[in-house]
């Protein structure tokens, strides 16, 4: 029986579910795949290979490499913006993103290096950016200038996305906790100022 056929995977599961678990088994194995430290090795069948599907399966969810390279990616950055949104405070929220990016990182690796690799998700990545940088800039309250508050949560992104990429990549030689404190300070200085 080819992979993806196996007796039983589908057991218990009604017919309306499973192309919906199709396309999360997909998705994990891209995450897996397009994060990947040597950079992404992604090709259709590589991903069928990952998530034990045939490419019929595949295709039932997306209709090309590009589709899905954007819909992997835009799974990533939901997740980040949900995590980030459930914080309580600029501390929290660097904790619960390197938990997320760093801990996990080949979600980091989509997020910050895919979109070097990968020509389709440079407009998914200017289309998400905005979206970090408004709720970053909803936590600069006391910078009360809309301007100056956009400016300066947009240079921050810009500062934060360099670190993470720097730490991901290996370059910084820092520990989880020193990274995690030198962000957070990051914030704060520039929140309070």
């Amino acid at each position: 029986m080819p992979s993806g056929q196996r007796r039983g995977r589908w057991s218990g599961v009604p017919l309306r579910d499973r192309q919906a678990l199709r396309r999360d088994e997909l998705i994990t194995a891209g995450i897996s795949l397009l994060g990947s430290p040597g950079g992404p090795s992604l090709t259709v069948r590589a991903v069928c290979r990952a998530a034990g599907l045939t490419e019929r399966y595949f295709y039932e969810s997306f209709a090309d490499r590009d589709e899905y390279v954007a819909a992997v990616y835009d799974e990533v950055c939901s997740a980040a913006m949900a995590t980030l949104m459930r914080s309580e405070s600029m501390r929290d929220a660097v904790e619960r993103f390197v938990s997320l990016m760093v801990d996990d990182p080949a979600r980091g690796r989509v997020l910050l290096l895919a979109p070097e690799a990968e020509p389709v998700l440079a407009q998914s990545g200017a289309r998400w950016m905005p979206n970090f940088i408004e709720l970053l800039q909803h936590n600069l309250t006391r910078i009360t200038d809309p301007t100056r508050q956009t400016m300066v949560a947009t240079g921050l992104i810009g500062a934060l996305t360099a670190l993470f990429t720097a730490y991901l990549d290996g370059r910084l030689a820092a520990t989880r906790e020193e990274f995690i404190d030198h962000c957070a300070e990051l914030l704060l200085s520039r929140a309070s100022s």
